[in-house]
């Protein structure tokens, strides 16, 4: 199993995502890129600890490669939004890609490449790809939020129905 990591938005609905793909063994919300550690929503809402909103993809290589989640990761959301996703704002919600290796980077820069390229795209992509900081769990009424709640977001599901 490998991992990935993904920030673009509110993390309930890219959480939501990544689980209906073939492939994707676990995806699990938290933070990432910050300078605190173990933040609360509440700090990570405060727009001072520097994390955002991201998903923790645990996936089988076998199935589904890294470069088709990044692939699904930039048509999902709007990649050319700063800093905010639908009526989401705040560095918490900046589209971003961490990466876990330099393999991972590379198919990263890849991928933007592509989809800088394809035309879907009126304004420039800002999605941003770093290395991979640590990683903390979101509290657990944050996990499988929709699943649990109910609710609809800006992450477009037909991605995925269209694999």
């Amino acid at each position: 199993m490998e991992k990935a990591m993904f920030g673009a938005g509110c993390f309930w609905g890219v959480e939501h995502f990544f689980r209906e793909v073939p492939g994707v063994i676990d995806a699990i919300s938290g933070y990432s890129g910050g300078t605190v550690a173990n933040p609360t929503y509440k700090q990570v809402c405060s727009d001072k600890t520097g994390h955002a909103e991201v998903v923790e993809v645990t996936f089988d290589p076998a199935k589904v490669s890294y470069a088709r989640l990044v692939d699904l990761f930039f048509k999902m959301h709007d990649p050319t939004q700063m800093n905010r996703q639908g009526p989401d704002v705040g560095t918490q919600y900046r589209s971003v890609i961490f990466t876990h290796s330099p393999e991972q980077e590379r198919i990263a820069k890849e991928e933007l490449a592509k989809a800088k390229a394809s035309g879907r795209f009126k304004r420039p992509i800002v999605t941003s790809i770093e290395p991979a900081g640590p990683f903390w769990r979101a509290e657990e009424y944050h996990q499988r939020y929709f699943e649990k709640n109910g609710g609809s977001c800006h992450v477009s599901f037909a991605e995925v129905a269209n694999q």
